[in-house]
């Protein structure tokens, strides 16, 4: 394993901002952890951990170390004549986990087809597209403390995972190395098309569905339709979360708003953030090198050149206007660095 100084980021992460770190390292094997573990930059520095960098915005140059998380493989652990345990490593790209499983027949994360990342970043995030989130197939997570070497593994519940949300972003924030994650996927039918464009995407081209194959072609089809392709237009996907507020203040809100959309979700009420920035007339504006997507108000987007200071300083723009316009916060999905 080598340790690289003074390293350009711009092609690792995918907003395209063209940041370096004083040392990067590659992660190929266990053997590769023990050493870089041991290392001096590694103990010595501020550290990230970075996947496919999907979730992540630079806003200047990183003075520590990043280490990319290149693990590959996938699995079957365990099987049964309803389901399988599939593991997989964490630096194997989602989607091609996702692939791996509807070519299979398995069920259970077609839904989440197309989120951008690693798996490594998939339980960090508990990443949910369409109706369905990680949390519903996930088995546990393979970790190295970092402070330690020492491996731990984490089930579903000691995770805590909740909306774009788990442990390893708030209570051992950086103090664990993901390497694996294992999915109890189903081998039965096991469908889930309520989420409305889902559900009105399938009714509107007249699509059955017969596996979980449909499902995931059908979601990536939206997607492709909607968001940005990063390697064209650098963005990081969804750069905030959508809103929750409890049902009496969402009452408040509609008398002055009343066509505002609202979905019940575990007895709070759920506000698209792409709504709320749309009407503060952002979809589409440019403003230098930066600017909100024409198509899907929720992504940010780098037109070129731009530094991550000026897509910060946009995201604060936006989250002030929601905040004068609504009286309701809008909290980045995306990590700050």
């Amino acid at each position: 394993m080598e340790i690289k100084k003074n390293y350009n980021l711009s092609k690792l992460n995918t907003f395209g901002i063209d940041v370096n770190t004083d040392f990067f390292a590659e992660i190929k094997s266990e053997n590769d952890i023990e050493e870089l573990f041991s290392s001096p930059e590694f103990k010595h520095y501020e550290k990230i951990f970075l996947g496919g960098g999907s979730n992540i915005l630079f806003t200047k140059d990183f003075h520590g170390i990043v280490i990319l998380n290149k693990l590959k493989g996938i699995e079957i652990t365990e099987e049964s004549n309803e389901s399988v345990s599939v593991r997989a490593m964490g630096g194997e790209i989602w989607n091609d986990l996702v692939l791996f499983a509807v070519n299979h027949g398995y069920w259970g994360i077609e839904n989440l087809s197309l989120v951008p990342g690693t798996v490594g970043a998939a339980p960090m995030q508990n990443i949910g597209a369409y109706g369905s989130e990680i949390k519903e197939t996930l088995l546990n997570v393979e970790t190295f403390e970092v402070a330690t070497g020492k491996k731990k593994i984490f089930n579903n519940e000691e995770c805590e995972l909740g909306y774009r949300d788990s442990i390893f972003k708030n209570k051992v924030k950086g103090k664990y190395f993901i390497s694996a994650i294992t999915l109890k996927l189903s081998k039965k039918e096991n469908k889930n098309v309520t989420y409305r464009a889902l559900k009105e995407y399938l009714e509107n081209n007249k699509i059955e569905i017969h596996n979980s194959k449909d499902i995931s072609e059908a979601v990536a089809s939206i997607r492709n339709s909607k968001l940005p392709d990063p390697k064209i237009l650098g963005n990081a996907g969804s750069f905030f979360k959508n809103v929750f507020i409890k049902k009496d203040e969402l009452q408040k809100l509609l008398l002055e708003y009343p066509d505002i959309p609202s979905f019940e979700e575990k007895g709070l009420m759920k506000i698209p953030a792409g709504w709320l920035i749309e009407q503060c007339g952002w979809k589409g504006r440019k403003l230098g090198n930066v600017g909100v997507h024409e198509k899907q108000a929720l992504v940010l987007v780098n037109y070129g050149n731009a530094t991550g200071s000026e897509v910060f300083n946009l995201a604060n723009q936006i989250i002030k206007s929601v905040r004068n316009k609504f009286g309701l916060e809008l909290i980045p999905e995306v990590n700050l660095i």
